[in-house]
């Protein structure tokens, strides 16, 4: 039994007043974290929020790029 792989494509909002997420289409989402994108903070946030979305763990979830841009893509183990 293989593991199923999502790839999604987000739009991160660091330094939010509330953290949520919003899916645009099948693959695209809006990200809003409160983390300021300082060493990895608002990353991290993002991860441990889609995790929170999917309802899976934070080790489920990887940024593939865009490590330093607004735009990322994300994969889902």
């Amino acid at each position: 039994m293989g593991t199923k792989v999502m790839k999604i494509f987000v739009s991160i909002k660091p330094n939010a007043k509330v953290k949520k997420v919003e899916k645009t289409d099948e693959s695209h989402f809006k990200v809003w974290v409160k983390e300021s994108p300082v060493e990895g903070k608002a990353n991290l946030a993002l991860i441990k929020t889609l995790a929170g979305y999917f309802d899976i763990a934070s080790s489920r979830v990887s940024i593939i790029s865009g490590h330093s841009s607004k735009k990322k893509a994300v994969e889902i183990k």
